[in-house]
């Protein structure tokens, strides 16, 4: 597991310090996450995702944010850009925040607490998948994904499910 420092964050969801990536999960510490929804300009499609299956946290499971835990001295609408950049190559495109909410979930048997942060843009230009990251992605409408989410048994991240009332449009 990479065992880089990310913040930590208080229930609350104010930072209050940092730790190693591996104790935040192993501990089930309070951090925080963000995450961008990729529409299409017209915005009738959304990018979904399947991460890989060498990910430390939701291995092979499908996702429709770009996104990844904030890293010290960053805001979440950094982290946002940042990550969209990495897993998915798009730079240079407006954030709009569209959501916040704090998750405390269970994962791998424990506990993992995370505020998260969501951005929307629209875009239809090139998308370049991080390969440690993405294996494979393609677009939906709001309601084929609704659809795919109607199945509990179909392997979505657990946390983006919280965010996906206010992030759909159907």
């Amino acid at each position: 597991m990479n065992d880089e420092e990310v913040t930590v964050y208080d229930a609350a969801g104010n930072a209050t310090g940092v730790a190693a990536r591996s104790r935040v999960y192993a501990e089930g510490l309070w951090h925080a996450s963000a995450g961008v929804l990729v529409r299409s300009m017209d915005g009738a499609r959304i990018y979904v995702h399947r991460r890989t299956a060498t990910k430390a946290v939701f291995a092979g499971m499908h996702d429709c944010l770009a996104g990844g835990v904030v890293d010290p001295g960053e805001t979440p609408a950094q982290t946002a850009t940042r990550e969209l950049a990495e897993e998915l190559g798009i730079t240079g495109v407006p954030l709009t925040s569209v959501a916040s909410a704090p998750w405390d979930g269970q994962w791998a048997g424990k506990p993992m607490r995370c505020h998260l942060f969501a951005y929307e843009i629209h875009y239809d230009g090139p998308i370049r998948h991080q390969p440690d990251e993405v294996a494979d992605g393609w677009w939906w409408s709001d309601a084929e994904l609704a659809t795919h989410l109607a199945n509990p048994d179909w392997p979505f991240v657990p946390d983006t499910r919280v965010l996906i009332p206010r992030l759909l449009r159907c």
